[in-house]
């Protein structure tokens, strides 16, 4: 079903058109800023007054009274310069939660009339080393994105792009093959395939030596770079090895992934390695094209409109003077690939904002060399850094990275410690489940409602809150319901039998009311958010709307209301609950409970 800004935006702008003589007139109807302005407001009659040089409260005039909503709304009010201010009827109101309320899986939500076929990269794990706090808002952003994208019906192709190639494995290979021949600390001797299937954490132990060596020995780099050649060569040993290390490390981030309930797996991994054949040929075509030259001995990209500080032309590098590819070029390789073999209509990079001027200048190349024609769309969804509480990126006292495994697990025994003390009586094997979900959906709710592109401070203290815009308000408001629902059952009213079938529903109070006209605005919340990428559109519908149910809840007895009211506000408790539920579960990946 068509949500209201949809109906309202096509019933005004043919009242635009008709009343200026002009096509293609643009209502930009939107939820009004304050209740005493109605419920939604017309803001595009200033616009069109101007182009075609009137009044525009004269014109606004013209327009209301051609415009027919009076199934919809009180008759239209006139503010100001030219705004339209429409407020819904109650019985339209109703009529619209009831049809809601008939469709158990889609809450009322249309599918998209125009699928796409949507390649979306994100998260992006380095090989060899465990994740930390910053591939949090990577992995969490763009598996929102694809979530929200699916239920729209949108075709969407997951692309986890990992570090899984070049000279940080000849480091780590030289090493090994070096230290690996002689008895070590962690009894690791003459190496064979079993012997070095150690723990990540060892493996980056030994990274981190082997790029001190790699930058302070010459020897050592000629050793690591020759790895890096016998490994792209295909040779026998150090791709045993090489595959020892991808598969130790893909335990590790898909447990991570287990955790956040995030949908990455081994058939979404598209790493540097698979682009590894396919280099080559982005380099030998961007020549062909005469689009690359040789600079300082690299092979080059110039594309127009790129200069640094001294108004100098900027380089996108595609081969280096030694002839090793870099990022640019799998960049390239990668959306030559999604488009040609994916069938890519738009395809979505998720990273931090560091890396907006890479994929600025590399999709710009892509468009000049005709591999991403301009049908197909390429985004760039950035987000801000997280913070500790000194307003710094978030480490460590020693100054390392924070592990992403170790800040789950600590947000997991904090919520454990409130269950603890809200419901000791609790099994222990149900505080574990709520500790698990509050926990983990904590420190993904509090990525979300922020914007995604700023940094935010990371408290634990504050996600963990059970008050204000948190997960665990949220977890509670839905549970709160269920309990509702379980006293019903108590007092001997048969809940499914009172809400189902309802031909007409209740509204009188003005909490009802509200809470209702919020109830049939998801899916308008929901387009906001998938226009712009931005989860934190979800999370403000949700709070909001846990705000109002708390409002309808006070001051409106739900299972001691009379028989006429009664399924009224047993239906409102039913579709408050479904909608935080999808909100949480189906689009922001984070788990509900029954119990808090």
């Amino acid at each position: 079903m068509k949500s209201v800004i949809e109906i309202l935006e096509e019933r005004i702008s043919l009242a635009m058109g008709a009343s200026s003589g002009r096509k293609d007139c643009a209502a930009i109807v939107g939820p009004a800023k304050s209740p005493e302005f109605g419920d939604y407001q017309a803001n595009g009659v200033m616009a069109l007054a101007k182009q075609i040089k009137t009044n525009p409260r004269k014109l606004a005039e013209q327009i209301v009274e051609k415009l027919d909503v009076s199934d919809i709304c009180e008759p239209p009010e006139i503010a100001g310069p030219g705004f339209i201010n429409l407020r819904l009827k109650p019985e339209f109101v109703a009529a619209n939660l009831l049809e809601i309320s008939k469709d158990t899986e889609r809450l009322g939500i249309d599918k998209t009339a125009k699928p796409q076929t949507i390649v979306v990269d994100f998260s992006g794990p380095n090989i060899a080393k465990e994740m930390h706090v910053g591939h949090l808002r990577s992995t969490i952003i763009g598996d929102c994105i694809c979530r929200m994208l699916e239920f729209t019906g949108h075709n969407i192709i997951r692309q986890n792009h990992i570090g899984d190639w070049g000279t940080q494995f000849g480091m780590l290979m030289a090493w090994l093959d070096e230290e690996s021949r002689k008895q070590d600390e962690y009894g690791v001797g003459p190496h064979t395939a079993e012997q070095l299937k150690l723990p990540l954490v060892i493996f980056e132990h030994f990274y981190r030596q082997a790029k001190q060596r790699y930058e302070s020995d010459t020897q050592f780099e000629e050793a690591a770079r020759k790895a890096v050649v016998c490994l792209h060569n295909n040779d026998p040993e150090y791709t045993v090895l090489w595959q020892i290390i991808v598969n130790e490390s893909r335990s590790h981030y898909q447990a991570i992934y287990d955790t956040l309930g995030v949908n990455l797996n081994k058939q979404h991994e598209r790493g540097e390695s698979f682009y590894a054949d396919k280099v080559a040929n982005v380099v030998e075509d961007l020549k062909k094209k005469n689009l690359a030259e040789e600079s300082d001995g690299a092979i080059c990209v110039f594309p127009e409109g790129f200069k640094n500080k001294q108004g100098e032309r900027l380089p996108l590098i595609v081969q280096k003077s030694d002839g090793a590819y870099l990022y640019a070029t799998t960049d390239l390789a990668a959306i030559r690939y999604r488009v040609n073999e994916l069938k890519a209509d738009k395809i979505i990079y998720v990273t931090d904002a560091r890396q907006k001027l890479h994929f600025e200048m590399a999709f710009k190349v892509a468009r000049m060399a005709g591999w991403a024609p301009d049908k197909v769309d390429l985004a760039h969804v950035t987000f801000g850094s997280v913070l500790g509480e000194n307003g710094k990126p978030l480490k460590t006292r020693e100054g390392e990275n924070v592990k992403l495994k170790e800040l789950l697990d600590e947000a997991v025994q904090r919520a454990k410690s409130i269950v603890e003390e809200k419901n000791p009586e609790l099994s222990d094997e149900k505080k574990e489940q709520i500790a698990e979900a509050v926990g983990i959906g904590a420190v993904k709710y509090a990525d979300y409602s922020n914007n995604r592109t700023s940094d935010y401070i990371f408290s634990f203290d504050k996600m963990l809150a059970m008050e204000g815009n948190t997960a665990p308000y949220m977890q509670y408001a839905y549970a709160r319901i269920k309990s509702i629902q379980r006293k019903a059952g108590q007092k001997n009213i048969d809940f499914a039998k009172e809400t189902k079938g309802l031909k007409e529903l209740n509204l009188n109070e003005q909490a009802e009311i509200d809470l209702a006209k919020h109830l049939i605005r998801y899916g308008e919340a929901l387009s906001t958010a998938e226009a712009d990428y931005r989860p934190n559109y979800i999370t403000a519908y949700l709070y909001d709307l846990a705000q109002k149910f708390s409002g309808f809840y006070n001051d409106c007895p739900v299972l001691d209301a009379g028989k006429d009211k009664r399924p009224t506000r047993l239906l409102l408790c039913e579709l408050t609950a479904r909608t935080i539920r999808h909100g949480l579960d189906n689009l922001l990946g984070i788990k509900v409970v029954e119990q808090m």
